[in-house]
């Protein structure tokens, strides 16, 4: 069709002519987006055309006609101004034409099968400029609701400064409004992966847009379709295939929450709670904990920190010390007079000390960490490291992981367990245990012995995570 002349033209009126094809931007069944001149106005246009075929259905023309009637009532500026709307009868083609202002830019799914790559500050700017161009349709009377947001209706803007560049929400192909749901036939619409449960069985309400804008915004920052995502209880699981704050990831959830109840209700809402001063502006605070408990827990939105201080002095410390002075002494009485023998025999001897003096200093090193040492899990946007540390020296075990790989948080209370091999028959309290599986890693944390300890940092992990707390299952083999 490229060169072809269409217009709003009736019988032998070729005056009315005026629309001169220039590219064609898209095709699927029955429908064709073009990109025009207007021969009035020398400006370029953007013409939807609707064709009767052999796969023509009439739920196709009811929501073309509706896209048309809606564009006429809207004037936002980043949405494509309605032109003109008329009826197309040439010997090649005949259907219905929509005109539409265009904006020269790129959809987001452009950019992104391009290989560009979106920084969480960019995604938040924007969420937030989709989300004020909801809060004009869902103001209306009655409200519109596009049911169709995706990467591949959103244009963007070439960058200007600090932003990301300007937004466009488009193609109304699949709008509704909620008077037409309520009072109308429901017609299923919108992009597997994008389109939000409720509206699998034809229902659509304003939160119905926050969900297909949450899988959007999922879609740029893993740059995997939401679809091709693991789910689980129809949830779209996209933390470990994204680098985010936890704030950033906790607002994602609260978008694309299957369950209506539990979604943000609306784009206003939304944008509160995406501004509201977040808690990386804050100071670190140590929040509530047991009474008693010398467990300094601090975090703020990127980063929380658990330090187990040192057991300090007790009973048992002062046997270990005793023998670690006895061990000691003897291993030097030992080496100085492995040395005094003549060279070359005494190097065997002093050779034979080396395993014995490393026993030795590991009962030192014991002794002082249990003293003065302390235990660190450190979490924060990338990583997660659990340290033992002693005055300058620290030591990770297991090594650090990236953040982004932990996948459960897991609780095992206190219960009792067999004994084997000669104490067949009897069995053993084992203390409660928390783990954070990284990966094929466990990260524990010991010296934690209270219960009443370990489930307020099993409460305070999994708020941080937002990964639910997972019980162990003890069940009992015969």
């Amino acid at each position: 069709m490229i060169d072809e002349i269409l217009g709003d033209v009736q019988g032998e009126d070729a005056t009315r002519l005026r629309y001169k094809v220039q590219q064609l931007l898209g095709k699927k069944a029955g429908r064709r987006t073009l990109l025009a001149r207007d021969l009035n106005t020398q400006e370029l246009v953007v013409i939807k055309l609707l064709s009767f075929g052999g796969d023509f259905e009439w739920d196709s023309l009811k929501l073309f006609e509706r896209e048309a009637e809606t564009l006429k009532n809207l004037a936002h500026p980043l949405i494509p101004r309605y032109l003109n709307y008329f009826e197309v009868n040439l010997p090649t083609i005949k259907g219905f034409a929509l005109v539409q202002t265009y904006i020269p830019a790129q959809t987001l799914e452009q950019y992104l099968q391009t290989g560009r790559t979106f920084t969480e500050a960019e995604v938040k700017q924007i969420a937030k400029a989709v989300l004020e161009i909801l809060v004009y349709l869902h103001g209306l009377y009655p409200p519109v609701i596009h049911r169709d947001i995706k990467p591949s209706n959103i244009l963007l803007g070439d960058r200007s400064g600090n932003s990301v560049g300007q937004l466009y929400l488009v193609d109304f192909g699949s709008v509704q409004t909620v008077l037409a749901t309520e009072t109308g036939t429901r017609t299923v619409v919108g992009t597997y992966g994008y389109m939000p449960p409720e509206q699998f069985g034809g229902r659509t309400v304003a939160a119905s847009d926050l969900y297909s804008l949450g899988a959007t915004l999922i879609y740029l920052v893993t740059g995997t379709y939401p679809a091709d995502l693991p789910q689980k209880d129809f949830r779209i699981q996209f933390e470990q295939a994204a680098n985010l704050s936890p704030s950033f990831s906790n607002w994602l959830r609260s978008m694309i929450e299957p369950s209506l109840e539990r979604r943000l209700s609306s784009a206003t809402e939304a944008i509160t709670a995406l501004e509201k001063p977040q808690p990386t502006n804050l100071p670190a605070l140590v929040v509530g904990k047991p009474d008693g408990s010398k467990i300094q827990l601090t975090k703020n939105g990127d980063s929380l920190e658990i330090i187990v201080p040192p057991t300090g002095f007790d009973a048992s410390i002062l046997f270990t010390g005793l023998f670690a002075i006895v061990w000691n002494s003897f291993i030097l009485f030992w080496t100085i007079g492995a040395l005094s023998a003549p060279f070359p025999v005494n190097i065997p001897f002093a050779m034979f000390s080396l395993p014995f003096w490393g026993a030795g200093f590991v009962m030192v090193y014991k002794i002082l960490f249990h003293l003065f040492g302390r235990i660190c899990l450190r979490l924060n946007p990338k990583q997660i490291s659990l340290s033992w540390e002693l005055f300058a020296w620290k030591f990770y075990r297991p090594r650090t992981s990236p953040r982004q790989s932990i996948t459960k948080l897991v609780y095992i209370p206190q219960h009792l367990a067999e004994n084997s091999g000669k104490h067949e028959g009897t069995t053993s309290l084992v203390p409660a245990t928390l783990d954070i599986w990284v990966g094929i890693q466990k990260y524990q944390l010991p010296g934690v012995k209270s219960k009443a300890e370990l489930e307020w940092l099993a409460r305070e992990l999994s708020d941080w995570l937002g990964i639910p707390i997972e019980p162990m299952v003890l069940v009992k083999f015969r």
